[in-house]
């Protein structure tokens, strides 16, 4: 028995799609808004999302419009709902599931208004979902395929999105790898050498964190055993702990933490060798980006949101507490402190010898020194 009555295909012409509020979050919605415009390719589909957003999913070929959502400011709630009752949208899909995501198509009277029934928002839904059963089973990417698999059962009485691999891949254009090379040629990158780079920080959860100490210990061995060039990246929310990594270590990594917008850390990352990473949103971009990736796990559960990438790895040493998804550890750390240097040295070993070394597409590309507008943006 299906959840969702059937829905005339003819009455869709503009679609508005509720975006998740977090960068993971975001690269594992791709799959599901790439089912959409296939399933509905004449129609306009728009994507209200986060201000930092607009990067990522600025040149995306499955959207035709971006409506950004400031939530800063108490007539935020107002302005967003003026906003869809402009774009006289005929279906919202809401991705996320707080109570807020459902109240502003409501408010706006979008006729068709589809999210799970989570939140106490059931009746601001004129097609609620239940929660799927295998949620905490299976990875994110299928929560928000879920969504987009009952609208098509819907409209055409098929599922052809339930027999298709996801495909969360991203894309960075020539000219934005250039300038990415141009930024990091002049931050001191040096060709001829592996290029990796270090995230190690979180915004939303310091229990996701490996401590600086271990990562500055991998750094000073990725520089002295393998003769590799080490980047630090992150937000500027994150500067505190990639300043902890270098202090700690014996050489200089290249720092560009909280220097770079999302459109330019995903550039970045398009040109690196390897990603070491906590569990966090440029994992999801560089495996997106099809990247060697190697994710730090801890207190978070890897089946739901690890890189849904043949490119990603991950590292785990898991306690019978873990995974326990707290933000901080109520004990000694034991999941991420379990976790060697050694460890992760060698997979990183193993994943740098493996791929096709990114140092030939650097090499093919001619570095735009051109000073640029660098902005921030948080990665998790």
């Amino acid at each position: 028995m299906r959840v969702m009555e059937t829905l005339k295909q003819q009455n869709i012409n503009r679609v508005v799609v509720r975006g998740t509020n977090w960068v993971g979050d975001a690269v594992m919605t791709v799959p599901a808004l790439r089912e959409l415009r296939r399933m509905l390719p004449s129609a306009h589909v728009t994507l209200a999302t986060r201000p930092w957003a607009k990067e990522l999913f600025a040149d995306a070929d499955f959207l035709d419009d971006l409506l950004i959502y400031d939530r800063r400011g108490p007539w935020s709630v107002i302005k967003q709902t003026a906003e869809w009752r402009r774009g006289n949208f005929d279906l919202a899909i809401l991705l996320p599931n707080a109570f807020e995501a459902a109240l502003i198509p409501a408010l706006a009277r979008v006729p068709i208004r589809i999210g799970y029934a989570t939140d106490g928002r059931t009746r601001l839904l004129t097609n609620p979902l239940p929660v799927p059963e295998w949620r905490s089973s299976k990875h994110e990417i299928f929560y928000y395929l879920n969504i987009v698999k009952e609208l098509e059962c819907a409209l055409f009485h098929t599922e052809h999105i339930a027999d298709c691999a996801p495909d969360p891949s991203l894309h960075i254009s020539e000219p934005h790898q250039s300038e990415a090379l141009g930024f990091l040629c002049a931050h001191g990158v040096r060709e001829g050498r592996a290029l990796v780079a270090l995230c190690p920080g979180s915004i939303n959860s310091r229990a996701k964190r490996w401590p600086a100490k271990l990562y500055s210990a991998l750094a000073d061995s990725l520089i002295e055993e393998l003769n590799a060039e080490v980047l630090l990246i992150g937000s500027p929310e994150e500067l505190d702990v990639s300043r902890e990594v270098s202090h700690q270590m014996r050489n200089k990594p290249i720092m560009i933490t909280g220097e770079t917008s999302l459109a330019q850390v995903a550039a970045v990352l398009s040109l690196v060798d390897l990603l070491v990473t906590n569990d966090t949103g440029p994992a999801h971009i560089a495996s997106g980006l099809g990247r060697p990736t190697l994710v730090i796990f801890g207190p978070t559960n890897p089946l739901t949101t690890r890189p849904f990438s043949p490119a990603a790895e991950i590292v785990r040493e898991p306690p019978d507490c873990a995974p326990c998804m707290l933000r901080d550890c109520p004990i000694d750390h034991r999941c991420m402190t379990a976790i060697t240097p050694e460890r992760v040295l060698e997979r990183a070993r193993v994943l740098l010898g493996r791929n096709t070394p990114a140092q030939e597409a650097r090499q093919g590309l001619s570095p735009d020194r051109l000073e640029v507008s660098i902005g921030s943006a948080k990665l998790d």
